[in-house]
């Protein structure tokens, strides 16, 4: 699942929904090699009704297709202005974190390894949905881009749809959830 270059991720359309769930696609096969699922305690789900989905602890886990294991997992514990976001691979190991910035008017975080060094940094716009992912050598290494779900479905929903490219295989597990956790994290923060 982690080879691929490119990744469609279809957000699963709900009307009360308390969770997010993702399919992942392969866009040359348009095929589901995987499915991005958002966990939260049932306490969680209460006070995110009352505080902010945003300031309360989520879990999102990365399920390749026909598996039950997760290969990838980010969880978030309570937040107040910056998330800190850890990242956790199949043996339960943390591999990495994203870190929102303070201030920023277009969006966007940084990615750091287990020893603090910047990986990435997310850029880009939430209003036309375009983000570039650069390593610290500012050199793109990834793209996430949102599709056009149709008038009716970004009408009377938030599901979105977006396209995930991927150029440096190297962190390839930490780019896809950099690009998942721009939909399940850190849009509900603002």
């Amino acid at each position: 699942m982690l080879t691929l270059n490119q990744y469609f991720i279809k957000e699963h359309v709900g009307m009360f929904r308390f969770q997010n769930e993702y399919d992942v696609i392969n866009p040359a096969t348009n095929s589901k090699v995987g499915s991005a699922i958002e966990k939260r305690a049932g306490w969680a789900i209460a006070l995110g009704m009352v505080i902010g989905r945003g300031a309360v602890p989520t879990k999102v886990e990365l399920i390749p297709q026909g598996q039950t294991q997760a290969i990838g997992i980010m969880t978030r514990g309570f937040t107040f202005l910056r998330s800190k976001i850890e990242i956790i691979n199949a043996t339960g190991q943390a591999i990495g974190y994203f870190k929102s910035k303070l201030f920023t008017v277009n969006g966007g975080f940084d990615v750091f390894d287990m020893n603090d060094q910047l990986i990435a940094q997310v850029k880009g716009s939430w209003k036309s949905w375009d983000f570039k992912i650069i390593d610290s050598q500012n050199n793109e290494i990834g793209v996430v881009s949102k599709k056009w779900a149709g008038f009716g479905k970004e009408l009377f929903s938030s599901a979105d749809n977006y396209m995930v490219v991927i150029h440096d295989h190297k962190h390839s597990l930490i780019l896809l959830m950099a690009a998942i956790a721009l939909d399940t994290v850190f849009t509900e923060e603002g």
